[in-house]
């Protein structure tokens, strides 16, 4: 049995951020995008088989690897593991140690979607990192970022009008059902040098 990992997976658990600490978990994380045991993997990354196997526990453990089926060699069998994606992101939520962020976030929606958007970008750019590096996709992406001023909040405003009604046309235009599917994300936040 084979078991499809998930291309990106967010990491918001303290005990999973931990095990994602040690180099030679994250080789065995890298060895088992494919399905493998834990003396296939100590093969491939040059360690022990005893080694291999304490850390296969701790990343089995943190949930981050699950069984994927065995290999038959006579009669021997081999456990078989994968990852459960092929890269890992850690949420910058799990840093937040405070109720002030999460408090902040409940009464300034658009912040809330600065956010949101600021995590799903970061999954989604690793995701295309990989599909260009381990699957050779050749990915037609772009990214647009301007820097502006605004002397008041009056201007500001201003330009967020403007800046939603000349997008919505566009959106209009080209945001139909059929082809591929594209996802467009712009973002006007203010630039804090001092942050």
């Amino acid at each position: 049995m084979t078991v499809t990992a998930s291309r990106v997976t967010v990491v918001d658990d303290p005990d999973q951020v931990a095990a994602l600490a040690h180099p030679m978990r994250v080789a065995i994380l890298d060895a088992l995008r494919t399905p493998n045991s834990a003396s296939g993997v100590a093969r491939e990354i040059g360690e022990t088989r005893q080694r291999v196997n304490y850390h296969v526990r701790a990343l089995l453990d943190a949930g981050l690897i699950r069984p994927a089926g065995e290999r038959r060699t006579g009669n021997f069998v081999e456990q078989l593991y994968q990852s459960v994606g092929g890269t890992f992101v850690v949420s910058p939520r799990l840093a937040w140690s405070d109720d002030r962020r999460v408090a902040a976030l409940r009464s300034q929606l658009p912040l809330e979607h600065l956010v949101t958007l600021g995590e799903r970008l970061q999954r989604d750019a690793v995701g295309l990192l990989d599909r260009a590096a381990f699957d050779g996709d050749e990915v037609p992406a772009a990214a647009v970022e301007a820097e502006v001023s605004f002397p008041d909040a009056e201007a500001r405003a201003a330009f967020m009008d403007e800046y939603m009604a000349a997008l919505k046309p566009l959106l209009a235009r080209y945001g139909g059902r059929t082809g591929e599917t594209f996802r467009v994300a712009t973002a006007v936040y203010p630039d804090r040098k001092d942050s």
